[in-house]
């Protein structure tokens, strides 16, 4: 049984651990998305100062973090522009967002993508958001797989700050 606290900095050293091999098993689909070293160890300890990062951890298996995401509730500026497309809430700003989560390959296949996002998606409605986005690399079928099987609707494309362009995830809650 999996459960969900915040992160702490005493997590730093599995976090950064967790996304390269997060990063690792990204390159496997021969994307960029995550290659350039993101999340680095800034991003990590501003999400701790932030107080959004969440990581989960298994009763079975103490002391080791199953998944982290950062969960967002103050919105996203790369998500005010859609293309291709359009979000379900329209221009509604009455949503949270999930970036940089991943799943330790020590627990892949056993449902803890699918139980982090629900965590995500009770916390965000517990919170009074509507709705909850997300988005990801075109190449990346296994997070697109997992998002629409979890009730994700692909809405368009929005471009991240670099330019990148990215597919963009909606779910109502």
């Amino acid at each position: 049984m999996l459960t969900f606290r915040k992160a702490v900095p005493g997590d730093m050293d599995a976090l950064l651990a967790l996304y390269e091999q997060g990063r690792a098993a990204i390159a496997r689909f021969g994307i960029d998305q995550w290659q350039n070293g993101y999340p680095a160890g800034a991003d990590v300890e501003k999400d701790l100062a932030d107080n959004v990062l969440w990581v989960s951890e298994d009763s079975e298996v103490p002391g080791k973090i199953a998944s982290v995401m950062a969960l967002i509730f103050t919105g996203e500026p790369t998500y005010d522009v859609i293309v291709e497309g359009k979000w379900l809430t329209g221009d509604s700003h009455d949503y949270a967002a999930i970036h940089r989560i991943t799943v330790s390959p020590d627990f892949r296949n056993r449902g803890v993508a699918g139980q982090t996002m629900a965590f995500g998606m009770e916390s965000a409605r517990k919170a009074g958001f509507s709705s909850l986005r997300i988005d990801t690399h075109e190449g990346n079928l296994a997070m697109r797989g997992m998002l629409e099987k979890n009730g994700f609707t692909h809405c368009g494309t929005i471009f991240l700050e670099s330019g990148a362009p990215r597919v963009a995830y909606e779910i109502l809650l």
